[in-house]
């Protein structure tokens, strides 16, 4: 029987694992971990988005400090911000908010954010740490949906896992997270030929190619673990529509041994991921005083 892996309530808990040491902090030594936040533009999306991290910030003790700009801000200006945000010694966490107008260097600007202070993961030398097994910020999405997958499976070593889809935010990192855990990884991509035969082998499949439903439940090895990431919106027969994943829930839930379902799996664990990497950015800033580090575990 196919066990749904809740979300929300393992986001909730770790939550409250980053509630608890943010106030150990401000008792013991005044430390305010603060999260600065940019926004560029009129998007209703990415309001949403911003708004939901700066209150789930504010619910655990980290500052946040909300930067709204308009979408006629130059890269310049914007490189400005970045700048000075990471000379603050209140800020430990910088997000820019994706995506930014097509006027903008996307690139020039994550490239500006502190690796210290990149709480996205985004940065070079992050994704170069990771890629090598040091300690770095790690993107959240990955992050999180390698806490749900440990959270019923907290041996992974030796295991087969299949990331599906290979970009910088969600396959190549979630592929080196699943190395470290000492998984035998493959990543399938646009291109992969037979990508049945290759869920069929896997113990877990992390499905990130932004395609709904496009993985089918016959496809997967009975007992798998299967990590959905895909946000895909789709039209119904009212007229409205709704939002399902990457793989075909109704098909997988009768194979998979655990699934997370769309929405309520992965999306509640990458705001509390970044919680988690500001509060620890926020502590490796103040190291040795601020003492270990919280464990994503």
């Amino acid at each position: 029987m196919t066990q749904i892996i809740d979300g929300k309530q393992i986001a909730a808990e770790l939550r409250a694992r980053v509630q608890a040491r943010a106030t150990e902090l401000r008792q013991r030594q005044g430390l305010v971990a603060g999260l600065a936040v940019v926004l560029v533009g009129e998007d209703p999306a990415s309001h949403l988005y911003v708004d939901s991290k700066s209150q789930a910030a504010a619910e655990v003790g980290i500052r946040a400090f909300d930067h709204r700009l308009p979408s006629t801000t130059s890269t310049t200006e914007l490189c400005r911000l970045v700048e000075s945000l990471n000379a603050n010694p209140e800020v430990h966490g910088i997000l820019v908010q994706l995506p930014l107008p097509r006027e903008v260097d996307e690139r020039k600007v994550l490239d500006r954010v502190s690796f210290e202070k990149d709480v996205d993961g985004f940065h070079p030398l992050n994704v170069g740490k990771l890629a090598v097994g040091q300690d770095a910020l790690v993107p959240c999405t990955p992050l999180g949906s390698l806490i749900l997958i440990r959270h019923v499976v907290p041996e992974l070593a030796g295991l087969r896992a299949l990331v599906i889809g290979r970009s910088n935010i969600v396959g190549k990192p979630m592929a080196q997270l699943l190395l470290r855990e000492h998984c035998t990884v493959t990543i399938a991509h646009s291109r992969t030929r037979d990508l049945p035969a290759l869920c069929a082998q896997s113990d877990i499949v992390v499905a990130a190619l932004g395609k709904p439903r496009a993985v089918r439940g016959q496809w997967l090895k009975p007992g798998s673990v299967v990590v959905d990431v895909g946000i895909n919106r789709v039209p119904q027969e009212t007229g409205k529509s709704r939002v399902v994943g990457d793989v075909d829930f109704e098909s997988a839930r009768g194979r998979a041994g655990y699934i997370t379902p769309v929405p309520g799996g992965v999306g509640p664990m990458t705001i509390a991921c970044l919680l988690l990497n500001t509060l620890n950015a926020a502590i490796r800033a103040n190291a040795p005083d601020a003492g270990a580090q919280l464990p994503p575990f």
